[in-house]
């Protein structure tokens, strides 16, 4: 019998670090290891000299810590200093010529990842790369002009490099070159706990409802410039309502300023980060997410899934290059403005108050789509198919748009296999749209279209390398 797929992701860094690659690096890991593959993650420490750890230990006379975070093993390799965004350590080349002797199938290189990226053009392991190139590099023009030998060396040696949503294949310059290998990978999260929430976080979002009052808008994520939350603050002059921001930042205090200086300071709470359930109870209360973001620096917006799998109606930017409006779409799931347009949020937010059913037609169709596109488990069996045409030296598909499957371009969804087979090993999703018969279901399962392989844990069966 062969062994385990072995699957070793390389990130910047690794929760409890915040930000949205590093989430989804935990998401993507604890998914495949549901799913039987042997996984691990090694990135760098975010606590300075390894700082105060709880749990772990140190890795013989290597400056790193060993830990585990469920099934996946966890290396954080400790950094000296960081200039510009780049972590110094000087323990990383070594830490990844081990990787050699660990009869890996995949490295799975996350970017922008300065440090990563220099490492592996130094080491050269011998193992088959592929690449989630998750951003442009668009703000730090010195870093990125250094970086693209680097990053051209490693890039050239991927067996496949992913994109988020399928506009990045198309808009992105650097990654023209690349065409041929280039697959999409959607993100996805854990849509249970927002979809399907415990009695406390209910119970939770009904004590929000009554300390906030209606309407209630929210905002999530980092205080960062391309964040564009004076948008935010610019249009709750001209609408109703209290404003919610989770998430801290650089520009904190003077987002803070200028909501004193607009007159809404006393509309706008400020909650720094939160628990997950206190987050889905935020969505849930909340009338909709306000993600005016308005760089491609958004490439995705990962907390526009978690809303929308809450139920929570999204209203984004249209932002040239970015799949942010291709992740909640423009009518059918949210409401999508012009960037940099404080006037045309208020007027979206207006219209959700405003048009009788509005809400409640975005709200069904955005947790329809959530569930359906965005899940963590049907991301991970995409990762795995991905996986697998690299490794058998399969042509990357040309169609970067799902259809209304998703198959054709991604293989099948978790839901697609589930609904029509009854496996105990996932929850029914419940959702009113049309699905092939048994038949094609069972073709899905055994047909060319999916990998055996990722399959496997479906069937019972041990997850085994081709």
């Amino acid at each position: 019998m062969s062994p385990r797929l072995r699957v070793c992701h390389l990130g910047k860094y690794y929760p409890p670090a915040a930000g949205g690659i590093e989430t989804h690096v935990q998401t993507l890991a604890r998914a495949q290891a549901d799913l039987g593959a042997h996984v691990r993650v090694v990135c760098v420490d975010h606590l300075d000299g390894g700082g105060e750890r709880q749990a772990g230990r140190r890795m013989g006379t290597l400056n790193l810590w060993s830990e585990s975070d469920g099934p996946v093993r966890v290396t954080r390799v400790v950094r000296r200093a960081s200039f510009n965004r780049l972590d110094i350590c000087p323990d990383l080349p070594e830490t990844l010529r081990m990787l050699e002797h660990e009869k890996l199938d995949i490295l799975h290189l996350h970017t922008p990842n300065p440090t990563m990226l220099l490492a592996l053009a130094l080491v050269r392991p011998r193992i088959p790369l592929v690449i989630t190139h998750h951003s442009d590099v668009i703000r730090q023009k010195l870093l990125k002009l250094a970086l693209r030998p680097f990053e051209r060396f490693v890039y050239g040696r991927a067996a496949r490099i992913q994109t988020t949503p399928p506009v990045y294949r198309h808009q992105s310059r650097f990654l023209a070159r690349y065409d041929g290998r280039i697959e999409v990978l959607p993100l996805g999260v854990d849509c249970l706990p927002f979809s399907e929430p415990k009695t406390s976080v209910r119970q939770r979002a009904r004590q929000l409802e009554l300390r906030h009052g209606k309407p209630l808008w929210l905002a999530v994520g980092r205080l960062v410039y391309y964040k564009a939350l004076h948008i935010a603050l610019h249009a709750l002059r001209e609408i109703p309502g209290t404003l919610v921001v989770i998430g801290t930042g650089p520009l904190q205090e003077d987002l803070r300023d200028l909501a004193r200086r607009l007159g809404v300071a006393h509309r706008v709470c400020w909650q720094g980060y939160l628990s997950r359930e206190e987050l889905a109870a935020h969505y849930r209360a909340a009338t909709a997410l306000w993600f005016p973001s308005n760089t491609r620096s958004e490439a995705f917006g990962l907390v526009q899934v978690e809303a929308m799998a809450s139920g929570c109606p999204v209203i984004n930017a249209r932002i040239s290059g970015s799949g942010v409006p291709w992740v909640s779409l423009h009518e059918e799931t949210g409401l999508t403005i012009p960037v940099d347009d404080p006037a045309a949020l208020a007027q979206a937010a207006r219209r959700l108050l405003d048009e009788p059913g509005l809400r409640d037609r975005l709200a069904w169709a955005a947790y329809r789509r959530a569930r359906r596109e965005f899940d963590h488990r049907t991301m991970a069996l995409r990762s795995l198919a991905i996986y697998r045409r690299a490794l058998r030296g399969e042509p990357a598909p040309t169609d970067a748009i799902p259809d209304a499957w998703g198959a054709q371009a991604y293989g099948p969804t978790v839901q697609d296999l589930v609904d029509k087979l009854s496996s105990p090993a996932m929850p029914a999703m419940n959702l009113d749209t049309d699905r092939p018969n048994t038949q094609e279901a069972q073709a899905l399962l055994h047909g060319a279209d999916f990998p055996d392989a990722s399959l496997a844990p479906l069937l019972r069966e041990p997850l085994r390398r081709d």
